[in-house]
């Protein structure tokens, strides 16, 4: 018997599919450069951490009034740390005044590191970092999570949960 040879009965469908590939590959390339093209969000505003700047600055003159400046002056402001809820900026200046300016209390030289801030929007930031206060006889560390927010008189703290080793 004679074997004949014919074409290729699926020359058209490598073909469709060769078509589909290109499309589809193309589709693809110009997908991932159009997320890589996508507007980076802000970075943070350096008034963020000028807050935090200040704050240290304050506390390390002893300043106490001053380190509270970088909280929101409102019955609504939130202060977590250990077993301790406070709210309100009265009660959360009581309790560092307590804690860091009682009879025998020093306020030593606080410093924060590691900070990490993440804008939540155009208006709200979340702060994290690590604090540090140095003492004569010792000193005390930690880790805090803070929820900033911009007023017209500038970013304040709105919350905050510390926490100490």
């Amino acid at each position: 018997m004679q074997e004949t040879h014919r074409p290729y009965p699926h020359a058209a469908l490598i073909a469709l599919y060769a078509i589909c590939l290109l499309i589809g590959g193309s589709a693809i390339v110009f997908a991932c450069l159009a997320a890589s093209r996508e507007p980076q969000p802000p970075p943070p505003p350096p008034a963020i951490r000028q807050v935090l700047d200040d704050q240290a600055a304050a506390w390390n003159r002893g300043d106490l009034d001053g380190f509270m400046a970088g909280y929101w002056n409102s019955p609504e402001l939130s202060f977590y740390s250990g077993k301790d809820k406070k709210r309100g900026w009265q009660e959360t200046f009581d309790r560092y005044r307590a804690r860091y300016q009682g009879e025998g209390k020093e306020m030593g030289s606080l410093t924060f590191s590691e900070l990490d801030i993440q804008m939540l929007g155009p208006d709200t930031a979340l702060v994290r970092g690590r604090w540090k206060v140095d003492m004569s006889k010792e000193a005390f560390e930690g880790l805090f999570t803070l929820v900033v927010k911009r007023f017209p008189t500038g970013w304040r703290i709105v919350h905050d949960h510390t926490s100490s080793a």
